[in-house]
């Protein structure tokens, strides 16, 4: 029997016959992503599922799913997917991650042009048959700074752009390697010297809980007089009540959002001010857009259905049927260990050595090694998926290593992760024991056995006594309580970690006063997909 596809949402014709073409019966029926009833009683006749934003795919939705094998978003945003619920059931979760990349960058110069002549105004002021020349005076944008904040794939097509219009174009990111910039040909600052000297500033960094207002009301009062704002990444990076504030003091001199914390956007606090343009999240709102993410979804899904060809998909790696059965626990460990260091480290990461010893040595090492690629830089990129990882990478300019070895220890197999930055160099190594389950056995040299928990608290010290007190007693008293807990030293007297695996996250004020005792170098709390 053919695969049989559902296409929820507006698809083009052309997405619509690759299906047709390659044998797949396709129903094309658009009016079901805003029907959930209607939705539930059709999706357990299905074997795959293609969706723009309009369809919730919840966690009800994939319960009635019961022949559902994969999930294909046209686009890069899958917050209306229950991905987790979707994992659970082996429902695999695919996106098009780089087909919006042009429009969305176009968009953002458009934008910043926008509000540098204050075109919709002028063209509302025309309309209404005034003309007043003098009103509407504009800035160029030639010899100008633009500060641009993330240089990933859109942050990166926005700094060529900028070069184009000979502006001087400064980037901040993190994760933004020199190599990488000077690939580029920008200059990489930090970011309070990007909010000092830019002339606009443009946004291109995923929402998290590390960059949520990264345009707070201190940051934007950090920023040159006289500077206009573009934001058409995601909304919630800037601080609305705070660039309104200071839109009306005239610090800002504009600002320009296709993105707003709250969507759809029927009322906002920006809304109405002069010098401000608005638009209703088009990013991606070209022809050529949606056409190239709705064929990449086509091609993407027909492939898994006829071949299991896996291709962009955000939950499981790139691995044959066969290879999965055997891989799966080490794809998660090797997930966990690059996640571990990435959420340790701040700093540009120059280098990634991953080290594969025994019976993990004679896998599907590229898999493993996605895996690891995909957990460093999901802190910065929650969208990041095993494709997608290793470019995004290499764009920020990390020379990935491997090396294999035969078993020389006393684990079957282990993987060691190792990364370099200009300040320092980080390890941590993990098995998987016979129960499947992940551990994590060496950190920074010290040997542990510690099992991978959803939430986790990571703490460094010299080795003396009251250190085990402090971590429980602290714990004890604000109500956090300790499923597991983990130490390792280097040496008696020497340098000490505690790992505690916890039931909840800790609040921000309960790692304050561990590191108000004055026993410890480093509290960190971390988070684990252990779904």
């Amino acid at each position: 029997m053919a695969p049989r596809v559902l296409i929820s949402d507006e698809l083009s014709d052309a997405a619509v016959q690759i299906f047709r073409d390659r044998g797949i019966e396709v129903d094309f029926q658009p009016a079901l992503g805003k029907d959930k009833e209607a939705l539930l009683e059709v999706i357990g006749r299905y074997d795959g599922l293609a969706i723009r934003s309009a369809t919730k795919v919840s966690e009800k939705v994939i319960a009635a799913a019961g022949r559902l094998r994969v999930i294909g978003r046209a686009g890069i945003g899958v917050d209306n997917v229950d991905i987790p619920a979707a994992s659970k059931k082996g429902i695999i979760v695919m996106n098009t991650p780089f087909g919006n990349s042009i429009t969305t960058a176009e968009h953002a110069i458009a934008m910043m042009m926008a509000v540098a002549r204050q075109i919709p105004e002028a063209n509302a002021s025309t309309q209404a048959g005034k003309w007043e020349k003098s009103r509407f005076m504009g800035v160029e944008l030639t010899g100008k700074t633009l500060g641009v904040i993330g240089a990933g794939n859109i942050g990166s097509i926005v700094i060529d752009r900028g070069h184009g219009l000979r502006m001087k174009v400064i980037a901040y990111d993190p994760f933004l390697g020199q190599e990488r910039a000077d690939d580029l040909k920008v200059e990489k600052v930090d970011l309070d010297d990007l909010l000092a000297r830019a002339d606009f500033i443009t946004l291109h960094v995923p929402l998290t809980e590390a960059t949520r207002n990264i345009l707070s009301r201190e940051r934007l009062s950090q920023t040159k007089p006289g500077v206009r704002i573009v934001n058409c990444a995601r909304g919630g990076l800037i601080d609305e009540a705070a660039l309104a504030d200071l839109l009306k003091s005239g610090h800002v001199a504009g600002a320009a959002l296709d993105v707003f914390a709250v969507e759809p956007a029927r009322e906002n606090v920006l809304f109405g001010l002069p010098d401000v343009v608005c638009t209703p999240h088009l990013g991606a709102a070209t022809t050529e857009a949606q056409e190239n993410v709705a064929l990449q979804v086509a091609e993407q899904m027909s492939d898994y259905l006829l071949s299991g060809a896996v291709t962009n998909a955000l939950n499981m790696p790139s691995v044959t049927a066969d290879e999965a059965r055997v891989m799966g626990p080490w794809i998660r460990l090797a997930g966990h260990l690059g996640n571990f260091v990435g959420q340790m480290t701040d700093e540009p990461i120059s280098a990634v050595n991953v080290l594969f010893d025994g019976v993990v040595s004679t896998m599907n090492l590229r898999a493993l090694e996605c895996a690891v690629v995909a957990g460093i830089m999901r802190r910065a990129n929650p969208d990041v998926n095993l494709v997608s990882a290793p470019v995004i990478a290499r764009e920020r300019g990390m020379q990935i290593s491997v090396t294999r070895q035969e078993q020389s220890g006393m684990f079957e197999g282990f993987i060691k992760v190792t990364v370099v930055t200009n300040q320092r160099e980080r390890s941590v190594a993990g098995t998987v024991f016979s129960d499947g389950k992940p551990r994590f056995i060496q950190i920074k040299g010290i040997n542990v056995d510690a099992e991978v928990g959803a939430h986790m608290i990571y703490t460094t010290n010299d080795d003396s006594p009251g250190v085990i007190g402090a971590l429980g007693q602290t714990m004890g008293e604000n109500g956090v309580n300790i499923a597991n807990f983990t130490l390792g030293r280097s040496a008696r007297g020497g340098e000490a970690i505690a790992i505690l695996h916890i039931d909840d996250p800790v609040p921000d004020a309960v790692l304050a006063r561990l590191r108000a005792t004055g026993r410890f170098h480093q509290v960190t709390a971390l988070s684990f997909d252990v779904g």
